[in-house]
């Protein structure tokens, strides 16, 4: 572990009457995120999402303690409190247990067992105003999906906050904007079976699980599946079932319905005084963990099933970072969508995992590391690195077989500022996956025929020059998804406006020729091609 701080981090055991105690007593004392929020207000908890607890912690300075704030003190701001008030805070599990879970410990001068007075915890008995530290990162988390409002507790391991210090290289992450992100890429489509491919804290299989029967979560390390295992106990869940290994390993010849995976992606130089953290380091050079994952998808897809993903991919001198990726589907019959959110420099880059890991900017350990980044990026000749989602589907022929053309072949780049709410996206995903299948099934002439309508979700916007009649510029906006915008010239506007189910896309496009003079043949040939584009994004449906 060079060059970063030791922790040392408990065992998480998962004793099932032990984890109902502790449920019970966070629900008792209202252990959500709503109650935290009033316990020290909306400013401190964005101070805290900032990294700074100080505006909490006089907030809670002038309040009494309370089961709530000694929860929140102790696995949120990660600070000790008194043995006295975390028994008032457990009044059901007791201490004991959850010491014995692996959530807390007893000081550092009071955890020999040997000794006299303390108990097999490695508490002392006594005095009651003992300190009682936390070991692990515990908060409530709040989330919407399309079977409604929902919540659950959390454990991870303590971030660089409360550890004041770099994280350790087994350190377990818990809710973060990857979380989010992919949490709300998922399909909300009930299937049968998923994958959670490197789980972590178990957060994606816990999700998953909403929509499927049964999931398989797999992770290398031996410490996130035990945190995961806790976690689906203490929140009272069921069907998932925690592997470990490496990659696909541990589902060798299985298929699955779905595969989400937040897989190790970070790309790390493999030079020594590097820390390699298991959360993000796949331990392969580049971006070659994102590449053997993606490329492993199709042995692992039933017919019909889909995958999403969170990745990076490197740009290098002569090379785009997005045909790379389409390179890694060249000899495949998947259908695949990969959308680039945003673009890195090396330094930025750099820096960005460098602070992730806890290493503080003005340091020479900083410094040094950013040095051994950029002398990775430079000795494999990469310019830069992106960032983004990749959805992938393995087609079903029309025998039920997979095969069949290829149906969907998207990579783009969308402005992180677009689709910004990533809640959403997975209904979206599912739209645009429906809407290509649909139109793999409608060639031109079936295009022709078919009735649209405008999604409810479009409105138009319009610009002119002052005292001109004529609008200059016509933008047709999608409300929800990825919030796209559309330039349009008279005839798409005109071609949108009219799409209301009740005529045929042939009939819309030969009523605009009448009224406008053009021809009809060209007309045709300027308006399919662009009324293809807005029913795969989702601005046009089939009525």
């Amino acid at each position: 572990m060079t060059g970063t701080a030791t922790h040392r981090l408990p065992t998480i055991t998962t004793d099932p009457a032990a984890v109902r105690a502790i449920a019970a007593d966070l629900d008792t004392a209202g252990f959500t995120v709503d109650r935290l929020d009033a316990l020290w207000g909306t400013e401190a908890a964005a101070s805290l999402h900032r990294g700074s607890r100080v505006a909490a912690l006089r907030a809670l300075a002038a309040r009494d303690t309370s089961p709530l704030a000694t929860l929140a003190t102790l696995f949120v701001l990660g600070l000790p409190v008194t043995r006295a008030h975390a028994e008032a805070a457990f009044p059901t599990a007791g201490v004991a247990a959850v010491v014995a879970a692996g959530l807390l410990r007893g000081t550092e001068a009071d955890a020999d067992p040997r000794g006299t007075g303390v108990d097999d915890s490695g508490l002392p008995l006594e005095p009651a105003d003992a300190l009682v530290h936390p070991t692990v990162d515990l908060r409530p988390y709040a989330f919407v999906d399309d079977l409604g409002a929902g919540s659950w507790w959390i454990v991870s391991d303590l971030g660089e906050l409360a550890l004041g210090t770099a994280l350790g290289e087994e350190h377990v992450l818990g809710i973060g904007g990857a979380t989010t992100t992919l949490s709300g890429l998922q399909l909300p489509v009930p299937v049968r079976r998923v994958l959670d491919l490197g789980t972590g804290c178990g957060i994606q299989a816990m999700h998953a699980r909403r929509f499927a029967d049964e999931v398989v979560a797999t992770d290398i390390s031996h410490r996130a599946l035990d945190i995961a295992r806790f976690n689906v106990a203490l929140n009272g869940l069921d069907g998932i079932e925690l592997r470990h290994g490496s990659l696909f390993e541990p589902v060798a010849g299985e298929r699955f319905d779905r595969i989400v995976s937040n897989p190790p992606f970070v790309i790390t130089p493999r030079r020594e005084g590097v820390p390699s953290y298991e959360y993000r380091d796949g331990g392969m050079v580049g971006d070659a963990l994102v590449e053997t994952v993606l490329r492993g998808l199709a042995d692992h897809l039933e017919p019909g099933g889909t995958a999403q993903l969170l990745g990076n991919w490197e740009y290098r001198w002569g090379s785009d970072g997005l045909d790379r990726v389409r390179s890694w589907f060249a000899d495949t019959d998947l259908d695949v969508w990969v959308v680039e959110r945003e673009r890195e420099d090396p330094p930025a880059y750099a820096e960005t995992w460098i602070r992730d890991g806890g290493t503080k900017p003005g340091t020479a350990r900083f410094d040094a590391l950013v040095d051994a980044w950029l002398d990775d990026f430079r000795d494999r000749r990469v310019t830069g690195v992106g960032f983004g989602y990749v959805v992938v589907r393995r087609p079903v022929g029309a025998d039920g077989r997979p095969g069949g053309t290829t149906r969907l072949r998207r990579f783009e780049r969308v402005p992180e500022t677009l689709g910004s709410n990533p809640a959403g996206l997975g209904a979206t995903v599912a739209r645009v996956l429906d809407a290509s299948a649909w139109l793999a099934a409608h060639d031109d002439a079936a295009l022709a025929a078919a009735h649209l309508r405008v999604a409810g979700d479009v409105t138009e916007e319009r610009y002119y020059w002052p005292g001109n009649d004529d609008p200059t510029v016509m933008t047709l906006v999608q409300g929800g998804g990825f919030g796209r915008r559309v330039d349009a010239d008279t005839a798409l506007a005109a071609f949108v406006g009219a799409c209301d189910g009740e005529l045929s896309v042939q009939a819309i496009i030969a009523a605009i020729a009448q009224i406008t003079g053009a021809d009809e043949d060209a007309l045709v040939a300027d308006l399919l091609p662009r009324a293809r584009d807005l029913v795969l994004d989702g601005l046009l449906l089939p009525a």
